[in-house]
């Protein structure tokens, strides 16, 4: 039996939530996110994308770009209650419902076909019940794999819904290859200079080619191209580890320069454990170099932490011990594994080092969830 998977993305989530809520927004341009100087975009409208605002971008930029934006606070429980009733609305439907985040998720819905007809059928169903739910729209993507799924729903954003037909390959064989998962505007330069400039110049690539060329990465990235992805939907999964990376226009060449990264990235790894009271077992540290060659290096702690210093000095260890007298790093990331809820060991003699960490991990989180400023460590900001 053809599988059918569904991804169903919501339209710039949190923006769409004040403008529901704030009618005096809707149709305006809205940035959701705190004014400070260090504060960044966590949502732009699609009135605010028009002018290259976005997510991510720091706030002064995108009103650089777009003065006349109107500017909200975070209001992250209002959104966690908007997201609860669209994943209510997802399990009406098929019990497989793997989330992404709040406001993605993909659904398997295989077996519910018999109760609610095909794929195209359901998704519209869900559309316009989450519609008359929470006046929010969502796009939807329906295909017969995970990948190919999620590149679907953002072909007709916003509110809309594309179903990829039976020649899988044929359909995405045109897309420009910035659409390839791992494949950003920093690393797209480099697949144009090989030739590869659409998923079809990777699917007719040569696979040991791609290999020597761009390293065991090479031939799933065709794989991909040609949707072939047989994961399964896996509902209400826990997470296996939580990372953050990125990939630098400019290589790096010092084990300097890839310690800010590891720093920055610690961060956010950090904030993101403290958010969902989650501690780490393991740090892994991943270095993709200029070609393409992609190595990890990994420490068990030796007891669990969510801090960014003692995630830090875990990549620190990492890092000195790495045999690389010659640098030239195009990509760095950090993950936590081994993940366990906070406390779930207590200790009879608590880490005092650890506990003054963790403490201040906490009130940093609180001061930014007051401020609506992102705050960050002294080695981040850029020097004047």
């Amino acid at each position: 039996m053809v599988r059918q998977i569904l991804h169903i993305d919501m339209d710039a989530f949190f923006a769409s939530v004040e403008q529901r809520d704030q009618p005096e927004l809707r149709g305006k341009p809205v940035l959701v996110g705190g004014r400070g100087r260090r504060s960044v975009v966590c949502a732009a409208s699609y009135e605010a994308r028009v002018f290259g605002a976005r997510s991510a971008m720091p706030m002064g930029e995108a009103l650089r770009r777009c003065p006349t934006a109107i500017v909200v606070p975070v209001r992250r429980e209002r959104y966690a209650e908007a997201s609860e009733r669209v994943f209510d609305i997802f399990r009406k439907f098929t019990p497989l419902v793997e989330g992404l985040s709040l406001d993605e998720a993909f659904l398997d819905v295989t077996e519910s076909r018999a109760l609610f007809g095909d794929g195209e059928t359901i998704a519209r169903a869900i559309r316009a019940k989450i519609w008359e739910d929470t006046q929010l729209t969502g796009s939807a993507g329906v295909a017969a794999s995970k990948f190919v799924a999620k590149i679907a729903s953002d072909v007709n954003k916003p509110d809309g819904i594309t179903v990829v037909p039976d020649d899988v390959a044929a359909f995405l064989a045109p897309l420009p290859i910035r659409r390839m998962w791992g494949v950003g505007p920093k690393s797209e330069p480099r697949f144009v200079a090989l030739g590869l400039r659409t998923f079809g110049d990777l699917q007719r690539a040569d696979e040991d080619w791609l290999g020597r060329t761009l390293g065991e990465e090479g031939p799933a990235l065709r794989r991909l191209a040609l949707g072939e992805d047989d994961r399964p939907v896996i509902p209400d999964a826990p997470a296996k580890s939580i990372g953050a990376e990125s990939t630098y226009e400019q290589d790096l060449h010092t084990k300097e320069q890839v310690a800010v990264c590891m720093l920055d990235h610690c961060q956010r790894v950090g904030g993101r454990l403290l958010e969902n009271a989650i501690a780490a077992n393991v740090v892994v540290l991943k270095l993709k170099m200029s070609n393409f060659v992609v190595r990890t290096r990994r420490l068990t702690l030796d007891e669990p932490v969510f801090d960014t210093t003692s995630l830090y000095e875990a990549c620190k260890k990492l890092l000195a011990a790495w045999p690389l007298p010659e640098l030239s790093v195009r990509l760095v990331g950090v993950s936590a594994g081994g993940l366990e809820p906070a406390g779930a060991k207590p200790r009879l003699f608590p880490n005092a080092v650890i506990e003054r960490r963790s403490a201040l991990e906490r009130a940093m989180r609180e001061a930014s969830q007051k401020t609506g400023a992102v705050l960050t460590r002294a080695a981040l900001l850029e020097p004047k």
